[in-house]
């Protein structure tokens, strides 16, 4: 084992093996490994300067071993390459070890299993696999949105892979009072085991993650947020009512709907104008046959002091005007096997590579034209994880790399999109609605929701643990569809009970918004299109007044008590 440092760093080669331990912001460090000759450039969620404090941080290499200290939070290194980390003193997390070498008798096994595994991957780098010991007395709690009714997460085992409904925030923090950042945007698994912790990458060129030390999980998350981002103040006039249902389907039906909101006595901040508004998918632009005047609608929906939401998806259908120069120009997703098609809702389509910079500026470009010039106020992202036809990560690739390597981020880049052109323009509070999102997305302006969940009691108990641990993994921004996505009947005595207890559980959280695919699917279609999925309905009514006298009395309480708090927010 040899060590080197310089003043804020301590570095150990060991076995082809480089690690280092970097003094990354107050009280907390930041750990990469590598079999590379050094390391990527890439930071990753650590999106932040760090604050150091050269005061703080103490460096000690003895004949075989070395630490590093900084502030609260220390990490020592042995002959064997095994880390310990301390917390004003005490261990807290050490790594697992059971083999042969060691001065530890307890690290002196015949298992022959090490701390931290490079295995070979077929396509090029490795699948990296991190052990620690476990306390199984701690409780783990954020890791983001998984739809299950656990809120302690400890004996979970967590795909790390964003979907449909699950979103992955590989931010933990423990009863053990520390937080630890999982650095990685690969498909890959936890496992928080009574007997062992396991962190698995599928493909990765490097081992990187970030610990912290404090006394309560507010304090975690606030050293978590100074190093990865904060998110801005929700803008005031968007902490009210926001309408949405499966689809508005013309101008007049969104306009018709404001006007009664107002008949009705219901303020609403926001309408959202869903998805097939467009032509094709991937053209990003109003039908002019149902939206001939969007500008008007729009300036229209401005007077009665109401912001618009439009749909944006990252499928592009191959009909599409823009598929052609996106493909040829290297914009879109690929496919390691066959013809290339990641998506098949209503289409043929492929979704963009958000990870590519000339993707984002081209789709930018698209939208500010055809919607943000128009006067619209934000954008809705669906199908942001994004949506496959199959997750089948090892068939696709993007412009950073193979997805297994990093496809947890493509939220976060689909965001920036956005964001980033925005804030450029002088917005210095974009907000937009996403369905996924990753370590370090807080700090883009996402709300994020929690997906198409069933409209059932069992899904609405799964969103409370959700929006627990999606707040304690550094996302405060976020919302459900209240009363769940999928219904067959709006007319069941059951889905209105759901509904009514969802809306009174939504009031306090961060985004009141009604949406919903409501059936049954009874009203004829607008229009005979047909894209290759079937005619498009339109859902059942998901206004407050449509489910009866009794219940709109309930939610309209509720809907004045939410406006009523907006001073204390």
């Amino acid at each position: 084992m040899r060590f080197q440092s310089d003043s804020k760093r301590l570095t150990a080669f060991h076995l082809g093996e480089t690690i280092s331990i970097e003094a990354w912001g107050s009280d907390a460090l930041r750990v990469r490994a590598t079999m590379y000759p050094q390391f990527s450039s890439r930071n990753w969620a650590l999106s932040e300067e760090p604050d150091i404090y050269p005061e703080n941080i103490r460096i000690v290499i003895g004949d075989s071993s070395a630490e590093i200290t900084n502030g609260r939070i220390k990490a020592s290194i042995s002959e064997a390459g095994i880390l310990t980390f301390f917390r004003d003193g005490k261990m807290f997390l050490r790594e697992y070890y059971r083999n042969y070498a060691g001065t530890l008798s307890k690290e002196s096994r015949c298992l022959k299993m090490t701390a931290r595994e490079y295995k070979p991957y077929t396509a090029g780098d490795y699948q990296i696999i991190q052990r620690f010991e476990s306390s199984p007395e701690e409780k783990i709690f954020g890791m983001g949105q998984y739809q299950h009714a656990l809120t302690d997460l400890k004996g979970c085992i967590l795909d790390l892979e964003q979907r449909n409904s699950q979103v992955s925030i590989p931010f933990a923090v423990s009863s053990l009072g520390y937080g630890f950042l999982w650095n990685n945007p690969a498909v890959g698994r936890v496992s928080f085991g009574r007997n062992i912790t396991e962190w698995n990458a599928q493909a990765a060129k490097e081992l990187d993650y970030w610990l912290t030390v404090a006394d309560t999980p507010k304090q975690i998350l606030d050293i978590y947020t100074s190093v990865t981002g904060r998110a801005p103040e929700m803008p005031e006039d968007l902490m009210g009512l926001w309408q949405c249902k499966l689809r508005y389907r013309t101008q007049e039906e969104v306009l018709a709907t404001a006007h009664a909101c107002k008949d009705h006595g219901v303020p609403i901040d926001v309408i959202v104008i869903d998805f097939f508004h467009w032509t094709y998918q991937g053209d990003w632009k109003f039908d002019p046959k149902y939206w001939p005047d969007p500008k008007k609608m729009i300036d229209e929906l401005h007077a009665m002091g109401i912001k618009v939401v439009v749909s944006v998806w990252p499928s592009v259908d191959k009909k599409s005007e823009n598929f052609g120069e996106m493909a040829e120009r290297g914009m879109l997703i690929r496919t390691e096997r066959g013809a290339a098609q990641t998506y098949d809702y209503q289409g043929d389509c492929v979704e963009i590579d958000t990870t590519n910079p000339y993707t984002r500026d081209y789709v930018w470009e698209k939208c500010k034209k055809n919607y943000y010039d128009l006067g619209v106020d934000s954008f809705w992202l669906d199908n942001s994880e994004p949506d496959y036809v199959k997750y089948d990560f090892d068939h696709y690739r993007y412009y950073l790399g193979p997805a297994l390597e990093c496809s947890n981020i493509y939220p976060q880049y689909y965001s920036r999109i956005f964001y980033d052109h925005e804030t450029a323009l002088g917005n210095q509070h974009p907000v937009n609605l996403l369905r996924s999102g990753w370590a370090g997305s807080q700090k883009y302006g996402n709300v994020i929701w929690s997906g198409d969940v069933p409209s059932t009691f069992e899904a609405f108990r799964d969103q409370l643990a959700a929006g627990i641990n999606m707040g304690l993994a550094g996302i405060p921004w976020w919302t459900t569809d209240i009363g769940g996505f999928m219904t067959d009947d709006v007319n069941d005595p059951l889905f209105r009970q759901l509904l009514i207890r969802w809306y009174e559980f939504a009031v306090f959280t961060a985004v009141l918004r009604m949406h919903g695919d409501r059936g049954p699917y009874d009203i004829p279609p607008l229009d005979d299109r047909d894209f290759g999925g079937g005619y498009l309905h339109t859902g059942q009514p998901n206004e407050l007044w449509s489910y009866g006298e009794d219940n709109f009395r309930i939610m309209k309480k509720y809907l004045d008590i939410r406006l009523a708090m907006k001073p204390y927010y």
